[in-house]
C-alpha cells in the first residue's frame, strides 16, 4: 500500500448524463436498475442490406435546454451531448465557475471519434460542390478538440481544458486525468467525461466490417447478451457522461453533496494486437493493480465491478480471466455486471458514463443488473448479476474499459467517509 498522507482527496459532487435509456439521472436510473433497454431499428440513415440495423439511440434531449438555438444548429451531435451533460452536472453540483480563480477550475474530455460527422458531412459538399458549400463551422466541429473548447466557453472555465483521446478507455482516462490534475493540487475543480456520436452511416459500415456488432435484428431489446455463450456483438450507442471532480475541502467548504470518493485510477497498454486483447487479461489486470495500489487498497475490499462487457468472443472472457486471475477466491464474492445492453456502447464516452454509474451504485446502494445473460459461455462464471437489480451497500467500485490498441484504463470509486 502506498503512503496517501500528502495526497488531496477527490470526491464527485456532479454527474449529468446524455444517454439512450434517459437525459435525467432518475430516469437513466431507474431503467438501468429495470433492465429497460433502449435498443431500436436506427433512424438516421437507411441500413437496408447492412447485417446489423439495430442500436441505441438520443431521443429525449431537448438542445435548447441547453444552449441557444443558432448554436445547435451549428454543432455537431458529439458537441451538443457534451455541452449537455456537462452543463447538467454543473447545475448538479450546485457550482458557478463565475467566481472561481480561473486557473483551479478546468474540462477534460475523452473522446475516439468525435468530429466524425462533420468531416463527413463535408467531403460530401466538396466532392459534390466544392469547398464553398462546405459549412463555415466544420473546422470547428471536426477537430478532435472542439468539444472540450465548447464546452469550456459555455461553462466559463478559463483554466486547464484538454481532450484525450484513447479509444474506449478515452472517458475513463478523462476522469483519471481530472484526478491526478486535483491531487496535485493544481486545480481544484475538474469537469470529466466525455460525449460520442458514432451512428454515422461509414462508420456503421466499418463496424459491420469489423463483425462486433450483434445482428439479431428481429429482437433489438434482447440482442446484446454479454457472456452468454449465444452473444455475437454488442449495441453501439450514443450520448455523453460528465462528472464534476472537486477536492474534497472545497467540496465540505461549501456543503456539497458527495457521491462517492475517486480513490484510484491505473493504466496500461498491452501493445499486443490493434483490436484483439491479450487472451489472459495482462493488460487489464496491470490496469487493475495501478488502480488499487493509488487507492491504497486491497481487492478484498472492492465489492462491485462494472465491466466492459461488450459481448464479443474475446473481450467476455478475456475480462473474466483479469478478474479471477487478479482477485482469487473473493472473485467469486464481487458483484460483477455490463450495462451496456441497456445503453448501448459509447465508446470514448462508455467509460464517462460507466463512471456515474458506479458513482449512482454506492450512494443509492444499488448494483445494476446484466440483461439477456441466459446461458453463461464455459468460463463465464462469475456473480454478473442477473436475477434484476441488486440493493447493496457498496463499499467501492471498479469500471473497467478497454480500448482499440490494447488501452486499458481502471478507474475505482468508494463511499466517501470523513477519516
Amino acid at each position: 500500500m502506498n503512503d496517501r498522507s500528502n495526497i488531496r482527496r477527490v470526491v464527485v459532487t456532479g454527474i449529468g448524463v446524455v444517454a439512450p435509456n434517459g437525459c435525467q439521472l432518475d430516469r437513466f436510473w431507474d431503467s438501468l436498475c429495470a433492465g429497460e433497454s433502449a435498443a431500436a431499428e436506427i433512424t438516421r440513415f437507411s441500413t437496408e442490406g447492412l447485417p446489423t440495423r439495430i442500436g441505441c439511440e438520443v431521443t429525449s434531449l431537448n438542445v435548447g435546454d441547453y444552449m441557444d438555438a443558432r448554436k445547435a444548429k451549428r454543432f455537431e451531435r458529439s458537441i451538443r451531448y457534451g455541452i449537455a451533460a456537462a452543463k447538467m452536472a454543473l447545475t448538479d453540483s450546485g457550482m458557478s465557475l463565475e467566481n472561481m480563480d480561473p486557473d483551479r477550475a478546468g474540462i477534460v474530455e475523452g473522446t475516439s471519434v468525435s468530429g466524425m460527422e462533420s468531416t463527413f458531412k463535408g467531403q460530401l459538399a466538396f466532392n459534390s460542390k466544392g469547398y464553398k458549400s462546405m459549412s463555415p463551422f466544420t473546422l470547428i466541429n471536426a477537430y478532435c478538440g472542439g468539444c472540450s473548447g465548447e464546452i469550456a466557453l459555455e461553462l466559463g472555465a478559463k483554466g486547464h481544458v484538454i481532450t484525450l483521446g484513447t479509444g474506449s478507455a478515452s472517458g475513463n482516462d478523462a476522469i483519471g486525468y481530472a484526478l491526478e490534475m486535483i491531487a496535485r493540487d493544481e486545480v481544484d475543480l475538474m469537469v470529466a467525461g466525455g460525449s460520442e456520436a458514432p451512428i454515422l452511416a461509414p462508420l456503421w459500415g466499418a463496424f459491420c466490417l469489423t463483425r462486433t456488432m450483434t445482428k439479431r435484428n428481429d429482437d433489438p431489446k434482447g440482442a446484446m447478451r454479454p457472456f452468454d455463450r449465444r452473444r455475437d456483438g454488442f449495441l453501439l450507442g450514443e450520448g455523453g457522461a460528465y462528472l464534476v471532480l472537486e477536492e474534497l475541502s472545497h467540496a465540505l467548504l461549501r456543503g456539497a453533496r458527495i457521491y462517492a470518493e475517486v480513490a484510484g485510477h491505473g493504466k496500461s497498454c498491452e501493445a499486443f494486437h490493434s483490436v484483439a486483447p491479450q487472451p489472459e487479461g495482462a493488460g487489464l489486470q496491470r490496469a487493475m493493480q495501478k488502480a488499487l495500489r493509488r487507492a491504497g487498497m486491497h481487492t478484498t475490499e472492492i465489492d462491485y465491478i462494472n465491466l466492459h462487457g461488450t459481448a464479443t468472443d474475446a473481450n467476455d472472457l478475456v475480462e473474466t480471466r483479469a478478474v479471477k486471475h487478479l482477485f482469487g477466491d473473493h472473485a467469486r464474492r464481487v458483484s460483477v455486471s455490463s450495462t451496456k445492453p441497456v445503453t448501448g456502447h459509447l465508446l470514448g464516452a462508455s467509460g464517462a458514463l460507466e463512471s456515474a454509474i458506479a458513482c449512482l451504485a454506492i450512494q443509492r446502494e444499488m448494483i445494476p443488473p446484466t440483461i439477456n445473460l441466459k446461458e453463461p459461455e464455459e468460463g463465464c462464471d462469475l456473480d454478473y448479476v442477473t436475477d434484476g437489480a441488486r440493493p447493496y451497500p457498496v463499499r467501492a467500485a471498479m469500471n473497467l474499459s478497454a480500448g482499440f490498441g490494447g488501452k486499458n484504463s481502471c478507474l475505482i470509486l468508494r463511499q466517501y467517509r470523513p477519516e
